[in-house]
């Protein structure tokens, strides 16, 4: 029974969520590691430049996007966990902020499908296709954009709910909320700027920086909360505890 109880335990939700964070985390990074220094093009770049890249780099561009269906389920997986978690603390305090965060990492999922999809399409099309090129790079750089604002509510979201449920550090739930907040203001002004983003960019880059490890952070909290639950695998089982002691009669001997 006890053995059972052990090898269930071990792989708890939150356990796997953090894993997922964690996963997430390396994913995305390792990702702009091989597209940045192929030349990926920033907002506002020229159309010569983003037609260079999309024609002569179609192998790196499907193999990000090869990789972005596994990151969108680590996210989803690791937004679920955390929301397990942090939800009988909301309901507490009567709020609902893990729902906040959690709507978030949704919602960046499907913008960002919107982002690799625009890259792809762009990937498929010919240098011929100036005027198409420039009208995906256009609709790809909005997308891009606007998806800031989702993640400053993942972020957000999750930061203020684990910070009230003790779940997370002071300085974890502030570089939390400074990331929320480099996001979500590039987001605003980068529409005022589109076609030369510069300081603008540097704010969501230097968000975008924090927000990796900041999900990279919140995964091993995940996984230190499941195997702090593997300790005690009898948590939430104490009905089946008598069936370990025995019958009386193999307890105490009769009285003669």
């Amino acid at each position: 029974m006890l053995r059972k109880l052990d090898v269930g335990s071990a792989w708890t939700f939150p356990r796997i969520a953090g894993l997922a964070g964690l996963g997430f985390a390396i994913v995305i990074a390792s990702t702009n590691a091989f597209l940045v220094p192929a030349g990926l093009p920033h907002s506002g770049a020229e159309t010569n430049d983003v037609v260079q890249f999309f024609t002569t780099q179609q192998n790196t561009v499907g193999l990000a996007s090869a990789l972005a269906p596994i990151a969108w389920v680590l996210a989803t997986l690791f937004g679920a966990g955390a929301v397990s978690i942090l939800w009988r603390s909301d309901l507490e305090h009567g709020t609902a902020w893990s729902l906040v965060g959690f709507a978030g990492v949704l919602m960046q999922n499907i913008t960002f499908t919107g982002v690799m999809a625009t890259r792809l399409a762009l990937a498929s099309t010919t240098a011929q296709d100036s005027s198409t090129i420039a009208g995906l790079w256009a609709l790809h750089n909005a997308l891009f954009v606007f998806n800031g604002t989702f993640l400053a509510l993942a972020i957000t979201g999750l930061s203020i709910s684990g910070r009230r449920a003790g779940l997370i550090r002071r300085w974890h739930s502030g570089i939390g909320l400074l990331a929320a907040a480099l996001q979500f203001g590039s987001t605003v002004l980068s529409p005022l700027a589109i076609d030369d983003p510069g300081t603008v960019g540097l704010l969501g880059l230097v968000g975008w920086l924090i927000w990796v490890v900041w999900v990279a952070a919140y995964g091993i909290t995940l996984i230190r909360r499941g195997a702090r639950r593997h300790s005690h695998p009898l948590i939430g089982h104490e009905r089946e505890l008598p069936m370990q002691a025995g019958p009386r009669s193999e307890r105490m001997p009769p009285h003669r």
